[in-house]
């Protein structure tokens, strides 16, 4: 199929993304995987995944968790360094046939090994493999955020429908025993009536000494900064443990221009929402504090932090209120494979995600708000 206008062919020529995706791949990691047992049959009741993007976060976070999958499995890999790919290919098992380029990656139509394409790659091109996926004939779970437009998210949703394939976006924490348990937590009404909600996100951005960093300041790859990258687990963590949607948000954003990293994309930002029923949520990001990804919800009888929030594991939760606090002991599970496996689960058993294109669509629709917020000054109603 000839590549669309916004193709990764056309960023490769405008902004040298072939440099900026090798960054992104980096070497591959020092560390080994489970080798497949050549004497035991590939295990035919768990569903396929195509990974698209062999980055950090995809090397060292998503395929490790593929052994703790119930009912998913590596089928596929898609990337720019074929070297790279064949030697993962042959620590997880993966038949050389099933190694993609971007350029041929419309053939993995002819490959009835993958039944989900997932989508590792910076956030501008999330759109086109999306499209390219659903029109292939594949189901498609896409990394967050969804896109860098809502017009994008809008064409990935009708092309997900009009092939009859499912589009979920990776919103990992919605997978995490303790932010479930948040959440069950705040629906049982132990905290009584919600009040205010606060949440913090940020980390250092070093795209000069971690080359995976450097396609985040790109603003045509990144689509803005922190908000983009980390504000996003704070909106979303405030719209899930509320169960609203926010009808009123306001902003303000500092960027120190002189500093290389933030010529393009936001540093710092400060965001409100208002929700129906009077939550009052404050929420940061930014690119250049220490590393923090917590979140504390108010209510008229305790307070719950969650502490950090959003990180891939060590997670923490307390629990206070005019008596004492207390620590509820929860056992730690793989967001990342109860993640794979719920998207398995609803191909297999035809289920709506979780997590849908909807879902990532709404927050694109926010974050747009956000930033409108920050450059006018004043609320903006969503």
């Amino acid at each position: 199929m000839p590549a669309p206008p916004d193709s990764r062919r056309h960023f490769l020529r405008q902004l040298s993304l072939g440099a900026a995706l090798a960054a992104v791949a980096g070497p591959v990691p020092a560390f080994s995987h489970p080798q497949p047992d050549p004497m035991k049959p590939a295990d035919s009741g768990k569903l396929g995944f195509a990974i698209v993007g062999l980055g950090k976060f995809a090397t060292q976070q998503i395929m490790p968790s593929f052994k703790d999958c119930k009912h998913a499995r590596i089928t596929a890999l898609v990337s720019g360094s074929p070297d790279k790919a064949k030697q993962l290919a042959q620590e997880y098992g993966v038949a050389e046939k099933s190694i993609y380029s971007y350029d041929n990656f419309d053939s993995i139509k002819d490959n009835p090994e993958v039944d989900i394409v997932y989508i590792i790659l910076p956030n501008s091109m999330h759109a086109e493999y999306t499209i390219r996926a659903a029109k292939a004939g594949k189901h498609v779970l896409c990394e967050k955020p969804m896109a860098t437009s809502v017009e994008d998210c809008e064409k990935m949703i009708a092309a997900c429908n009009k092939a009859g394939k499912k589009l979920m976006i990776a919103y990992r924490a919605h997978y995490e025993p303790f932010n479930l348990d948040a959440m069950d937590r705040i629906r049982k009404g132990e905290l009584g009536k919600i009040k205010a909600i606060t949440s913090d996100h940020g980390r250092p951005v070093k795209p000069t000494e971690d080359k995976a960093d450097s396609w985040r300041v790109v603003k045509k790859m990144a689509g803005g900064g922190s908000l983009m990258d980390i504000g996003i687990y704070a909106l979303n963590a405030c719209r899930y443990l509320t169960g609203e949607e926010p009808v009123e948000v306001t902003a303000q954003e500092f960027s120190d221009k002189s500093d290389p990293r933030f010529k393009e994309v936001e540093d710092n930002i400060h965001f409100t929402l208002r929700f129906p029923s009077g939550v009052l949520a404050s929420c940061t990001s930014s690119y250049s504090y220490s590393e923090v990804k917590r979140g504390r919800v108010f209510g008229d009888k305790a307070w719950l932090d969650l502490d950090p929030l959003s990180d891939y594991y060590e997670h923490n939760m307390k629990i206070g209120d005019d008596k004492g606090k207390e620590e509820p002991k929860l056992k730690e599970g793989n967001q990342f494979a109860a993640e794979l496996d719920h998207m398995a689960e609803c191909v297999r058993d035809n289920k709506t995600p979780k997590t849908p294109g909807e879902e990532g669509l709404k927050d694109v629709r926010y974050i747009m708000a956000i930033y409108e917020a920050a450059k006018k000054g004043k609320a903006v109603k969503v």
